[in-house]
């Protein structure tokens, strides 16, 4: 396999810049790079010049053997002053000074991949935590990338396997008196697992608002400051405002980090009546946005009735308070008054909400969990019509193993690998 190196740290001017060099010539590859020979102790100071001997920088050379690496192989990164031509300068150097080649994006995460460092749903999480914007997005991201789910799908697999063994000593001693019935201690492995799936997919739909941020539409009539309320909020302009009606037509977006939770208002075209079609296109599209959305905030009067149905933890506020002093219940996104109360509510409704979220996190692992809950509730089914149809149920909880080997990137998912280690940089 290739030797490869890139810049592992993000392009552009920085105190510190950090290329990393993967693979089986690694360490001949730096060496051909720095006056003196690599360090013995794992790290030093080096002096790194080109092939005419002309000094590049200084760097800090750290040194990984394989298998004690990110990628399983061994690693050398140099650690050099972040100016963009330094930088330059010493890739030039190893593609000039070696047969080592820059890599691809994601290649050095892929290579911990296919060398076992991780596990697919570990790259996954690495990439949800480079991409983490919030606290529980990082929060969220750190538990995948410890291997939290990789352990869980392990414990379902090594139960299958105990169950699917039980019934195999079974078929293979038809014939024979077998002096223990096992299936009491199948179901009940079979029942552990699936109340274990069945949690587990329940919690992916929050766990993927994590990753993609909660949605709260800001609903009302025409002209009652919603979009004065998602400035207020966004703490910017981010929709106009008018004192006419059906300003805002097409729905606007504003993405925020809401004391640690990644949350996208909505502000939606006001609900009304009306002749025009291209405003009756947005109403409909603010209607149905709303109705998907995880939250709404609506702005109405104390009896008026709008045609969505209010959820449970909705908020109702009556708008204007600047123009209705005495009133409950209150807000106004033009003086502010009631907008650090909304907040909170907000973000205690969105945090009761989180607090649902299972260890996975994406479509790709419900499905897994999916795919093994049908097969092993087909084969606790089966069990219950007797020893004849144990080959049947034993090849259904087969395929719920193979179901949890491609939760984790075992089998089946070579297609999905290029898709998701095009999201890496270069240098990861």
């Amino acid at each position: 396999m290739d030797t490869i190196f890139a810049l592992a740290t993000a392009q552009g001017k920085a105190g510190v810049a950090v290329i990393r060099i993967s693979g089986s010539l690694a360490f001949e590859t730096a060496r051909a790079l720095c006056v003196k020979p690599l360090p013995k102790s794992g790290r030093g100071l080096r002096v790194l010049i080109d092939e005419a001997g002309q000094v590049l920088d200084e760097a800090l050379v750290l040194t990984f053997e394989a298998p004690k690496s990110f990628t399983g192989e061994n690693i050398v990164e140099f650690q050099i002053h972040g100016g963009i031509a330094v930088v330059s300068a010493v890739l030039k150097a190893l593609e000039s000074c070696s047969d080592a080649r820059i890599a691809e994006p994601g290649e050095f995460t892929r290579r911990a991949l296919e060398n076992g460092q991780l596990d697919l749903a570990q790259v996954e999480g690495l990439a949800d935590l480079i991409d983490a914007e919030t606290e529980a997005q990082r929060k969220q991201a750190q538990i995948i990338l410890a291997g939290a789910l990789g352990e869980l799908a392990e414990k379902w697999r090594a139960d299958l396997i105990r169950a699917a063994s039980l019934i195999e000593v079974t078929i293979d001693f038809a014939d024979e008196d077998v002096p223990i019935d096992v299936t009491p201690e199948v179901s009940a492995l079979l029942s552990s697992v699936i109340l274990d799936l069945e949690r587990e997919t329940a919690g992916v739909r929050i766990a993927e608002r994590i990753r993609s941020g909660f949605e709260v539409a800001i609903v009302g009539a025409p002209n009652v400051g919603k979009s004065t309320l998602l400035n207020a909020l966004a703490g910017r302009d981010a929709a106009i405002t008018s004192e006419f009606a059906g300003t805002t037509r097409d729905i606007i977006e504003v993405s925020m980090d809401l004391e640690g939770l990644p949350v996208t208002l909505l502000d939606t075209a006001g609900l009304r009546e009306t002749d025009d079609h291209v405003e009756g296109l947005g109403i409909e599209r603010a209607k149905n946005r709303a109705v998907s959305a995880d939250l709404r905030v609506f702005l109405v009067e104390e009896n008026e009735i709008l045609d969505i149905t209010v959820q449970k933890g909705d908020i109702r506020l009556l708008p204007k308070a600047d123009i209705r002093p005495e009133a409950g219940n209150t807000i106004s996104g033009k003086t502010g008054e009631g907008v650090d109360q909304l907040v909170a509510d907000i973000s205690s409704q969105l945090k009761l909400r989180a607090a649902s979220a299972g260890i996975a996190t994406r479509a790709r692992h419900k499905d897994a969990m999916n795919s093994a809950l049908a097969a092993l509730n087909e084969a606790k089914q089966i069990l219950q019509n007797g020893p004849e149809l144990y080959d049947i149920a034993a090849e259904e909880m087969r395929s719920a193993i193979r179901a949890l080997e491609m939760l984790v990137g075992r089998v089946g998912v070579e297609n999905l690998l290029d898709e998701i280690f095009a999201s890496f940089c270069l240098g990861k």
